[in-house]
């Protein structure tokens, strides 16, 4: 898989509470996130994650908690300068 920029890397408190009472941390969810294990994706939008890694656009994870809860990781599309800006962690319900 051809790996893609990060750029910074944020999360919002509630994503972080959230991962810390399941025993986690952001950067797990990122490192699974920049190595392409997408999480609870369909097929179609696992590719359109691999095109947008070619084509520069945003790239998108979900990984869910054992309690159900849902957590994103979304690295933002790719600048006038070819550049990706930003990488969040974030709750479901905060997209």
């Amino acid at each position: 898989m051809k790996s893609f920029e990060l750029g910074q890397v944020v999360a919002t408190p509630a994503a972080l509470e959230l991962l810390n009472q399941h025993g986690l941390n952001a950067l797990q969810l990122v490192r699974l996130h920049v190595t392409g294990e997408y999480g609870d994706l369909c097929a179609e939008d696992k590719q359109r994650n691999k095109d947008a890694i070619e084509d520069g656009g945003r790239i998108f994870s979900s990984y869910k908690m054992s309690d159900g809860t849902k957590i994103y990781v979304i690295t933002e599309a790719e600048d006038d300068d070819g550049r990706r800006q930003s990488t969040c962690v974030l709750l479901a319900s905060e997209y």
